[in-house]
Protein backbone atom coordinates (compact mmCIF):
# COMPACT_ATOMS: atom_id res chain seq x y z
CA UNK A 1 0.00 0.00 0.00
CA UNK A 2 1.74 3.14 -1.18
CA UNK A 3 -1.16 5.55 -1.58
CA UNK A 4 -1.42 8.40 0.93
CA UNK A 5 -3.83 7.79 3.80
CA UNK A 6 -5.95 10.39 5.57
CA UNK A 7 -5.22 11.08 9.23
CA UNK A 8 -6.82 13.44 11.68
CA UNK A 9 -5.14 14.32 14.95
CA UNK A 10 -4.51 17.11 17.40
CA UNK A 11 -1.04 18.64 17.41
CA UNK A 12 -0.22 21.13 20.16
CA UNK A 13 -3.94 21.74 20.69
CA UNK A 14 -4.82 22.30 17.04
CA UNK A 15 -6.69 19.89 14.81
CA UNK A 16 -4.67 18.63 11.85
CA UNK A 17 -6.05 16.77 8.85
CA UNK A 18 -3.45 15.41 6.48
CA UNK A 19 -2.66 12.84 3.84
CA UNK A 20 0.42 10.76 4.66
CA UNK A 21 2.22 7.83 3.15
CA UNK A 22 1.72 4.71 5.29
CA UNK A 23 5.42 4.37 6.10
CA UNK A 24 6.10 8.05 6.93
CA UNK A 25 7.37 8.28 10.49
CA UNK A 26 5.93 10.79 12.93
CA UNK A 27 9.17 12.77 13.22
CA UNK A 28 9.32 13.41 9.48
CA UNK A 29 5.60 14.26 9.39
CA UNK A 30 6.02 16.83 12.18
CA UNK A 31 9.15 18.36 10.66
CA UNK A 32 8.35 18.27 6.95
CA UNK A 33 4.58 18.64 6.72
CA UNK A 34 3.84 20.68 9.85
CA UNK A 35 7.15 22.62 10.01
CA UNK A 36 7.59 21.71 13.71
CA UNK A 37 11.34 21.50 13.52
CA UNK A 38 11.95 21.41 17.27
CA UNK A 39 11.52 17.66 16.99
CA UNK A 40 15.03 16.67 15.97
CA UNK A 41 16.04 13.54 14.10
CA UNK A 42 19.30 12.07 15.30
CA UNK A 43 19.84 8.34 15.14
CA UNK A 44 16.52 7.28 13.54
CA UNK A 45 16.65 4.14 15.71
CA UNK A 46 14.97 5.45 18.88
CA UNK A 47 18.23 5.46 20.81
CA UNK A 48 19.22 9.14 21.08
CA UNK A 49 15.94 10.69 22.26
CA UNK A 50 16.23 13.81 20.08
CA UNK A 51 12.84 13.07 18.51
CA UNK A 52 10.92 12.71 21.78
CA UNK A 53 7.30 13.94 21.72
CA UNK A 54 4.15 13.18 23.71
CA UNK A 55 1.40 11.09 22.20
CA UNK A 56 -1.74 10.95 24.32
CA UNK A 57 0.31 12.14 27.29
CA UNK A 58 3.09 9.54 27.03
CA UNK A 59 6.56 10.34 25.73
CA UNK A 60 7.53 8.39 22.62
CA UNK A 61 10.30 8.36 20.05
CA UNK A 62 8.68 9.89 17.01
CA UNK A 63 11.25 8.31 14.67
CA UNK A 64 9.89 4.89 15.65
CA UNK A 65 6.21 5.71 15.28
CA UNK A 66 4.37 5.98 12.00
CA UNK A 67 2.31 9.11 11.40
CA UNK A 68 -0.72 6.95 10.58
CA UNK A 69 -0.56 5.52 14.11
CA UNK A 70 -1.45 8.96 15.48
CA UNK A 71 -4.84 9.07 13.76
CA UNK A 72 -7.25 10.24 16.47
CA UNK A 73 -4.41 10.99 18.90
CA UNK A 74 -3.17 14.08 20.67
CA UNK A 75 0.48 14.94 19.95
CA UNK A 76 2.53 17.51 21.81
CA UNK A 77 5.89 18.70 20.58
CA UNK A 78 8.44 20.95 22.25
CA UNK A 79 6.84 23.90 20.45
CA UNK A 80 3.53 23.17 22.17
CA UNK A 81 5.12 22.82 25.59
CA UNK A 82 7.13 26.00 25.10
CA UNK A 83 4.23 28.05 23.75
CA UNK A 84 1.98 26.97 26.63
CA UNK A 85 4.64 27.92 29.18
CA UNK A 86 4.65 24.40 30.62
CA UNK A 87 8.43 24.14 30.45
CA UNK A 88 9.38 27.81 30.79
CA UNK A 89 11.00 27.29 34.19
CA UNK A 90 12.82 24.20 32.92
CA UNK A 91 14.06 26.10 29.86
CA UNK A 92 15.29 28.92 32.10
CA UNK A 93 17.11 26.43 34.34
CA UNK A 94 18.75 24.83 31.29
CA UNK A 95 19.93 28.27 30.19
CA UNK A 96 21.07 29.35 33.66
CA UNK A 97 22.91 26.07 34.35
CA UNK A 98 24.56 26.05 30.91
CA UNK A 99 22.78 22.81 30.01
CA UNK A 100 22.18 23.85 26.41
CA UNK A 101 25.53 23.81 24.59
CA UNK A 102 24.75 23.07 20.92
CA UNK A 103 21.02 22.61 21.62
CA UNK A 104 20.46 19.58 19.42
CA UNK A 105 19.41 17.29 22.28
CA UNK A 106 17.63 20.04 24.25
CA UNK A 107 14.05 19.56 22.96
CA UNK A 108 14.14 15.82 23.69
CA UNK A 109 15.81 16.43 27.06
CA UNK A 110 13.16 18.97 27.99
CA UNK A 111 10.37 16.58 26.98
CA UNK A 112 11.89 13.76 29.04
CA UNK A 113 12.66 16.01 32.02
CA UNK A 114 9.12 17.41 32.07
CA UNK A 115 7.78 13.85 31.92
CA UNK A 116 9.84 12.95 34.98
CA UNK A 117 8.76 16.06 36.88
CA UNK A 118 5.12 15.22 36.17
CA UNK A 119 5.66 11.74 37.63
CA UNK A 120 7.80 12.76 40.60
CA UNK A 121 7.71 16.19 42.19
CA UNK A 122 11.26 16.10 43.59
CA UNK A 123 13.35 13.31 42.08
CA UNK A 124 16.87 12.77 43.37
CA UNK A 125 19.91 12.98 41.09
CA UNK A 126 19.98 9.23 40.48
CA UNK A 127 16.31 9.22 39.46
CA UNK A 128 16.96 12.14 37.12
CA UNK A 129 19.95 10.31 35.58
CA UNK A 130 17.89 7.16 35.14
CA UNK A 131 14.96 8.94 33.50
CA UNK A 132 17.18 10.89 31.13
CA UNK A 133 19.39 7.91 30.32
CA UNK A 134 17.53 7.36 27.04
CA UNK A 135 18.56 10.79 25.79
CA UNK A 136 22.04 11.38 24.43
CA UNK A 137 23.99 14.60 24.73
CA UNK A 138 27.42 14.91 23.24
CA UNK A 139 28.25 18.38 24.55
CA UNK A 140 27.40 18.93 28.19
CA UNK A 141 28.59 15.82 29.99
CA UNK A 142 25.07 15.60 31.52
CA UNK A 143 25.95 17.19 34.88
CA UNK A 144 24.58 20.59 33.86
CA UNK A 145 21.39 18.97 32.59
CA UNK A 146 20.92 17.05 35.84
CA UNK A 147 21.61 20.27 37.77
CA UNK A 148 18.95 22.10 35.74
CA UNK A 149 16.31 19.43 36.31
CA UNK A 150 17.13 19.25 40.02
CA UNK A 151 16.96 23.06 40.32
CA UNK A 152 13.58 23.12 38.59
CA UNK A 153 12.20 20.35 40.80
CA UNK A 154 13.29 22.21 43.95
CA UNK A 155 11.85 25.51 42.72
CA UNK A 156 8.54 23.90 41.82
CA UNK A 157 8.50 22.15 45.20
CA UNK A 158 9.04 25.38 47.09
CA UNK A 159 6.21 27.10 45.16
CA UNK A 160 3.71 24.40 46.09
CA UNK A 161 4.82 24.19 49.72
Amino acid sequence: MTAPMPISLEVNGERVDAQVLPRLNLADFLREQLQLTGTHVGCEHGVCGACTVRVNGEIVRSCLMLAVQTHGASVQTIEGLSDSGEVADLQAAFRNRNALQCGFCTPGMLMAAQDLLQQQAEPNREQIREHLSGNYCRCTGYQAIIDAVETTARARGSRTA
